[in-house]
Formats: C-alpha cells, structure tokens, sequence
C-alpha cells in the first residue's frame, strides 16, 4: 500500500440534504441532487502528483469511463454531469434512468474541442491516459481554463501514486476524496457503509480455488495481475489467482502458462467491445484450451468491465462472483 495518501485539506463540512428520496440500493446512497451546503470549505488534493484545488463545488462536470460517472451516480450528483463518455458497458439498473438523462459526448476519450465546447468546470477521468493532447486535453492545459481535473486514484502510474496493492481502503478512499470535492461528504460514508456491509456479507468457497482473469486477446490473453483491482476482487471473493506473482495490475500472458495452471474456474470479462460470450467462444475453439478443467465443465464467472476497475461496483463483483460460484457447486 501506499506510505503517502492524497490530502485532504479541509475543514468539517456540516451538511443538511433536502428531503431525500426513499429509494436506495446496496450500492448506493438516496438519489436527490441537494447543493453543497453553505458552509463547504476549500479542497486541495494530491491527485496522481497533479495538485488540485477546488473553492467551490464543481456544477458542470464532464465524466470519462464508467467508473467516474458511476461514482457520481452513486453519490446522487447525476445533476450535475453535463456530459458522459467513453462508458464500458450499461450501468446497473438502479443508475440507468438517472444516466440516460445524461449526454454522450462520444463513445471513446472525447476531443479537446467537443468537451469544451460543454464549457465544463469539471473533467473526472477513469485513467490518466484520458488527458493528453490528441484525447481530452492535458490536465495543465485544462486548468490554465479554469476547469479543474481529477483522475481516480487507483489508475495513477507515477511512482509513490500507484496503489500496491490495491484495497477496499483505497476505493473508499476515492469515494471520500470525491465526495469532499463536491461537498457531500456525508453520502460517502452512507455508500462506504453499504459497500463493506456487501463485503461482509459474501460467502468465500469451503476450499481454495483457483481462478484465472480473462480480461481480453485471442493469441496472447490479457489478464489480471497481482496487485490490482482483480486482485482485490478475488482475494474477497475467496479466490485464488493463478497469477497473484505478477507484480502488475493486469498482464500479458501465454496460454501455455493458463494450461499448465489448470485454473478451477474463468472469470470473464464482459465488455460491450469483447463480450463474456466471445471469449467463450475462444477458449472452446483453442485446441489447447478446450481442454482446460474449467472450459470442460464450463466453469465461467462473468464481471461487467466497469466493475472490474477500481470504483463503486467492486464490492458487488464480490458478491456476485461468490453466487456465481455458489451456483456451481
């Protein structure tokens, strides 16, 4: 884990929602959009070694990735996201009438152009790779506008910001961070509340079982690694990964290496660009691989991609892995 965190430089933010809605879900806290109360203080952070500030709450937000519009979601600040992009897949039913009110500004990394033409105030990436000059634009260049930046934490690259591992405390982490930059602080720890009582809750396998996380590639497959978020995952789902060695979040692997591992069970990775079924499909007709223990007897776990990295859906990919693999026996 990291021996720095990210600070919070902040003041206790006293904060009284309007009347809140009556729905709620596991995974996420009442839906209403109140403001930021009055008595909102100042916000720096050490974002991924870029210093953000904020002085006010951002109300005009541009999100890219599933994850960071999900964590606003689940936040109940989908008012104030005025443009979405690049999403990994549908997200779950308890955000879907919440984010089809939202536009789609561009199904990849939008331009530079098209996401300031939104004049947003606001830009939260799921990678750091979304800000560069031929994508959204530099995280420099974006705050010389006045539009401040934030990146999740857990995609940081830059040595001392990279999580290793990654854990449930640094994704409540972000959760706290976002929801201080937005003057809600007290919906995180509603949500952090929910997402530990799922965790608590799921139901490890009685034996040790060993998995393999099939991310995507057809000749040389892309898979979850070590320290990442499919590790976390599968350490709480009570699985254990045949490549927990590899001091990396996801890597590329040779199938030689998966059959000689002869994992239990497949977790499949299920994107809109490279579905679950799909990689079925590639394993079955894999001379090599149709003959693994798993692709026999068709022991398959699915996780939707956006769950997959570090964000608000982790702890119900726990959940669901450990039903999936109730299912199997």
């Amino acid at each position: 884990m990291r021996s720095t965190r990210p600070a919070l430089a902040l003041a206790v933010v006293a904060l009284t929602l309007s009347a809140c809605s009556t729905q709620s879900t596991p995974e996420s806290v009442p839906t209403e959009t109140a403001s930021a109360s009055a008595t909102f203080s100042p916000v720096t952070l050490d974002n991924c070694g870029t210093e953000v500030t904020i002085d006010t709450p951002p109300t005009k937000v541009v999100t890219i990735k599933s994850t960071a519009t999900e964590m606003l979601l689940a936040l109940g600040l989908e008012d104030l996201i005025i443009g979405t992009a690049f999403a990994d897949g549908p997200v779950p039913a308890d955000f879907s009438a919440a984010y089809e009110a939202i536009p789609v500004v561009s199904d990849k990394v939008p331009g530079q152009e098209a996401l300031l033409a939104l004049e947003p105030d606001f830009v939260y990436a799921g990678w750091e790779s979304n800000f560069s000059a031929d994508g959204a634009g530099e995280r420099t260049a974006l705050h010389d506008l006045d539009i401040g930046t934030y990146v999740s934490p857990a995609a940081c690259k830059e040595e001392g910001y990279m999580p290793d591992p990654l854990t449930f405390d640094e994704v409540a982490d972000e959760i706290r961070e976002v929801a201080a930059v937005f003057g809600v602080p007290e919906r995180a720890e509603e949500l952090i509340a929910q997402q530990e009582a799922t965790l608590d809750g799921a139901q490890q396998p009685a034996e040790e079982t060993t998995a393999l996380w099939y991310s995507s590639g057809s000749d040389t497959p892309y898979v979850g690694a070590g320290i990442g978020a499919p590790q976390m995952i599968m350490d709480a789902a009570g699985l254990t990964n045949i490549f927990a060695d590899v001091h990396d979040t996801w890597t590329s692997a040779g199938w030689e290496q998966v059959v000689a591992a002869d994992p239990d069970v497949i977790v499949l990775v299920d994107a809109a660009w490279n579905t679950a079924e799909k990689k079925i499909g590639l394993l079955e007709a894999n001379p090599a691989t149709s003959q693994l223990t798993a692709v026999r007897e068709k022991r398959y776990l699915t996780v939707p991609f956006a769950a997959g990295e570090a964000g608000v859906r982790n702890a119900e990919a726990v959940a669901s892995l450990d039903e999936q693999l109730a299912e199997l026996g």
